[in-house]
């Protein structure tokens, strides 16, 4: 199990078990964030406490909502706005919100949300190539 919490620790958010892998993603917002996303559904194995601010992007159509801390404005999670035909919202968090050790060994997947909207290749970097 994993947990983070913003700054100040108003917000924070639970992942069971531990992710496979995490993602950076180059579109516009989050390579402003800088955020790692580990991607399950809301209500499974993810799951968020404290209140939280949202953001939606206004320059495409709405498919999902950045949450962050009111306070401190570290950013939780994103959020599906709808949900999926079995039912279920997908949700992402930030692992930059986790301390580093034990995210450290997962590999980073490459996602092309700027241009082609589709994965790349793995290069072989996990994130203690990114931190450490």
């Amino acid at each position: 199990m994993l947990d983070g919490t913003c700054h100040c620790g108003r917000v924070g958010w639970r992942f069971d078990g531990l992710p496979e892998s995490t993602t950076a993603c180059n579109c516009t917002l989050c390579r402003r964030y800088g955020t790692l996303w580990a991607y399950d559904y809301e209500g499974e194995r993810i799951s968020i406490r404290g209140p939280v601010a949202r953001y939606v992007r206004a320059d495409m159509p709405a498919s999902l909502e950045i949450q962050f801390c009111p306070s401190c404005a570290g950013v939780v999670c994103w959020r599906g706005l709808e949900v999926d035909a079995d039912g279920r919202r997908r949700i992402a968090v930030n692992l930059r919100l986790t301390e580093p050790a034990a995210i450290a060994h997962l590999p980073i997947d490459h996602f092309d949300g700027l241009v082609a909207f589709d994965d790349l290749p793995r290069d072989g970097r996990c994130v203690a190539d990114l931190w450490f």
